[in-house]
Formats: C-alpha cells, structure tokens, sequence
C-alpha cells in the first residue's frame, strides 16, 4: 500500500513538472517572437522572398484542408500585391503518392503565381528543416514566412535561433473545431523545438549540394 502511495506521488510530481515545462516553453515560444507576427500586408517591404510552409491539401477524411488552402491564397494575393517576387514551397515529399511541394506549386500557379516564381524544397520534413535549408541551401537570410498564426510562433523562434532575419505574414486560421488535434500537436511541438534547439541539438535530415536562388 505506501509503494503504490508513492509511486502515485511521483506519478503526479512528474505530472505537475511536465505541465510547468509545457506551459514555460510555449510562453517562450509564443512571447519572443509575437512581435514578428504580422497580419497586414502593407506592413511588408516590396520584392522579398517567402519560405510558405508545408501542410497536406487534404484533411484525413479528404476534404479540402483549410490550413492548406488559406496559405496559398494568402501567398498568391502577396504576389500580386508585389510584396513577394519568389516563393520556396517547403514541405514532405515522403513518397511519390504525398507531395505537399507540388501540390503547393500546383495551387499557386493555380492562383497566378508564375512557376518561374516558384522553388520546391522536398526535404522540408519539419518546421526546423525547412527554416534551416532556405538559409543553408537556398541562400536566404532574410525571409516573410507564410504559415497560420499558431505555427507561426514556432518558425519564428527557430529562424531566431540560427539568425534568420524574418517576420510571419499569417493567413487566415481556421476555427479550432476544424482540427483540434492540429492545434493540440502545436502546444507539444513548440516544447520540441525547445529541446531540439537548446538541449538536443538537432539537425535537419537532409541539406546536400547548395542551390542559391540568385536573388
């Protein structure tokens, strides 16, 4: 009986110590870089270069996802207000049947965005690779990240980390009923990239030959 005490008093001492470190590092994540979240366009500098971040086009049960799809109209109506003059598609290319890449670029040209306008990242297969390869591969020190606001946080305060000079123009978010678990995986993934950043030091999978895009 005072074993299965204790171990319940551990159990729940480890409990109270995972919510306190969930909790810190979200409000890490989210107060450092808040000020670099924009949702007006006019505030942007003309001609800039965006890294839009990567999502399936569909949701589970197939339907039209709305995260998806609120990026790309978000990206194209930059373009043709002349803030973006290229964009990198960053995302999963796992297999040949899922490639946010090209459905990206697909729905952009789509939009009116020139494919000549338009680089694909494969090898995005996290916020963190994608951040790193745009500086490393793809020559980019200064970016606009397309993204919702809730990711927006987490790119941001990894491009902070390896000194990328960048703000967040979010697009619309969709209400939270539309994917609770989206939103759920967030809060655990801002602590990830915590523990990746400063504990783990971890690397993106894949960055190879460099490929600077020459603006």
């Amino acid at each position: 009986m005072k074993f299965l005490k204790r171990l319940l008093r551990v159990g729940l001492i480890l409990g109270v110590v995972l919510i306190l470190i969930l909790a810190a590092t979200n409000f890490w994540v989210v107060k450092s870089t808040e000020s670099e979240v924009l949702t007006d366009y006019k505030l942007l500098p003309d001609s800039g270069v965006a890294l839009v971040l990567g999502t399936s086009h569909r949701m589970v049960d197939g339907s039209p996802n709305p995260f998806f799809h609120n990026r790309m109209a978000t990206a194209a109506e930059l373009y043709k207000q002349g803030k973006i003059i290229h964009f990198i598609v960053s995302g999963d290319n796992r297999t040949k049947y899922y490639n946010e890449p090209a459905e990206m670029q697909k729905a952009l040209i789509k939009l009116g965005v020139p494919s000549s306008s338009i680089t694909l990242d494969y090898a995005g297969l996290r916020t963190l690779d994608s951040i790193v390869r745009c500086k490393e591969i793809f020559g980019q020190s200064k970016i606009i990240i397309i993204t919702q606001p809730f990711h927006s946080y987490r790119a941001l305060f990894i491009s902070n980390y390896y000194e990328v000079n960048a703000v967040a123009l979010v697009a619309e978010e969709p209400a939270q009923e539309a994917a609770p678990r989206v939103y759920l995986r967030e809060y655990l993934a801002r602590t990830k990239a915590v523990l990746d950043l400063y504990v783990l030091g971890t690397a993106p999978r894949h960055l190879g030959e460099k490929e600077p895009l020459g603006i």
